[in-house]
């Protein structure tokens, strides 16, 4: 079965058909980078790298292609470096190391490219130039705006007008556009693509004057650097459907005359309490915090948990159960390899019936049922004492949870975890106490050695005797 994405522009499922089989091409709009992300933030992240994942096993990792931009040019950027007093690239070098730092702990693979907003001025600037010519931009006032009338009039692609993939009509798109009413303007409906810095903030200059570019054309410009005048794929949030990619379309396309992107793609908002989390309205949760909390590998699977096209209610909760989860699929994979071959083959046909339900538009909740079914067989297989299936079983779970960036740990690793703020034994210490244990059985002083596994227990941490000698973990 051909992997089935759902595509905003056509709204309906269709079938991927990359332009080409050796080069497919993903875009996904990278952060702002003027402050810590929030878990609404990363949601785009974890669903496009597990797209990203699925892509280079069905193409192989050396044809597929996966941009994902950081966008360091901004006013957000300008006034948060104002408010600290700190050089804006001191910010900006910063918050992207901190970005890196959360996604790398959330298990996202690294991009193939991730362009800067500032490496690339100057395709920005030749791209502008070339709808100043058709006749698709105009300067005014030291600015140069986007015309959106010129694109309905004459457009570059039949039926492609001005609202095509957000479907507003135009006094939807007034009312709505990221853009002043200035009188400059010959359409209230146009916008920015180079505006007039002054000598405080960053600029370049250009045949319009020192200035920036617009948010717009950043991605535009970046995206086709490095993925070319057309390409397969491109995400981000739904908040992003207009204006930004549906700026980023019209731009593109009156620039080269050619479809700018097959299929679009778009996650569901966070909610807390029926609400999209936002820092306007104050009631977001930081990644770097709930990441100190809980592993990182629950928070990515509580983002996984709900199909990325659906609104995700997001609870501390759901964090938690997120882990109990994934506790006792590490508890199966702890047992299965204390006694089982690591080397047993890979159920091949169950693997592909695992990828039939993840092809059809990420369906990473189906998935995870999926998931859920092999460990069951995986517990049955160890009760059974069955090497040979359960080696296989667990080999195959742990090969279909790669597409999804989970049970990538060791699970005594896992077992061990704390959060960051528990003031917990150090894992020197407990081995101490394993060794008196141990020392205290051997001279039969079983009381001394109850003493020390329940002085251990209060301090959360659970002793398991077993063939291979004794091995701890973190209760709860």
């Amino acid at each position: 079965m051909p992997l089935r994405l759902y595509n905003t522009l056509t709204r309906r499922k269709e079938d991927f058909r990359p332009l080409d089989e050796k080069n497919v091409r993903m875009y996904v709009c990278g952060p702002t980078v003027y402050d810590r992300i929030h878990i609404g933030n990363a949601r785009p992240f974890v669903v496009f790298d597990v797209l990203y994942r699925l892509l280079r096993h069905t193409y192989g990792a050396a044809h597929v292609k996966y941009a994902r931009n950081i966008t360091d040019v901004d006013d957000k950027i300008n006034n948060r470096a104002r408010e600290r007093g700190v050089p804006i690239a001191t910010l900006t070098e910063e918050t992207t190391r901190w970005f890196h730092e959360d996604l790398g702990e959330l298990g996202c693979l690294e991009p193939t490219a991730e362009p800067t907003a500032t490496g690339h001025i100057e395709e920005m600037k030749a791209m502008i130039e070339t709808l100043i010519a058709k006749g698709y931009a105009y300067a005014a006032d030291g600015h140069v705006l986007f015309s959106v009338a010129a694109m309905n009039e004459r457009p570059p692609i039949p039926g492609h007008t001005y609202g095509l993939l957000s479907r507003k009509n135009r006094d939807d798109l007034i009312a709505g556009a990221r853009v002043d009413v200035a009188p400059y303007k010959k359409d209230p409906a146009d916008f920015v693509l180079w505006k007039p810095s002054p000598p405080e903030i960053p600029g370049w200059e250009s045949p319009w004057g020192r200035g920036r570019p617009g948010w717009h054309i950043e991605c535009s410009a970046m995206a086709g650097k490095h993925l070319g005048e057309s390409f397969d794929i491109h995400g981000g949030g739904l908040d992003l459907i207009f204006p930004h990619h549906e700026n980023e379309i019209a731009q593109s396309e009156c620039c080269t005359g050619k479809p700018f992107v097959g299929i679009w793609m778009h996650n569901g908002f966070i909610e807390r309490g029926g609400e999209k989390m936002a820092k306007s309205v104050g009631n977001i949760d930081r990644l770097r915090d709930l990441l100190d909390e809980f592993p990182p590998e629950a928070v990515r699977l509580m983002l996984l948990k709900t199909h990325y096209r659906s609104p995700l209610e997001f609870t501390k909760e759901g964090l938690q159960t997120a882990k109990h989860e994934l506790d006792m699929f590490y508890t199966s994979l702890r047992v299965s390899e204390d006694v089982e071959n690591k080397d047993a083959p890979v159920n091949q046909p169950w693997l592909e019936t695992y990828l039939v339900v993840l092809e059809d538009d990420l369906n990473t909740p189906m998935a995870l049922t999926e998931l859920l079914g092999m460990r069951a067989d995986l517990n049955k297989a160890i009760y059974e004492k069955d090497p040979k299936r359960s080696g296989s079983l667990r080999n195959t779970m742990r090969a279909a949870a790669d597409h999804l960036g989970l049970l990538q740990n060791n699970p005594q690793s896992w077992a061990r975890w704390q959060p960051k703020s528990a003031a917990a034994l150090d894992e020197s210490k407990i081995a101490e106490f394993i060794d008196l244990r141990l020392a205290a059985r051997k001279a039969k002083d079983f009381k001394e050695a109850d003493r020390i596994r329940d002085e251990l227990a209060s301090q959360g941490v659970v002793l398991e005797d077993g063939p291979k000698g004794t091995t701890w973990r973190r209760a709860g």
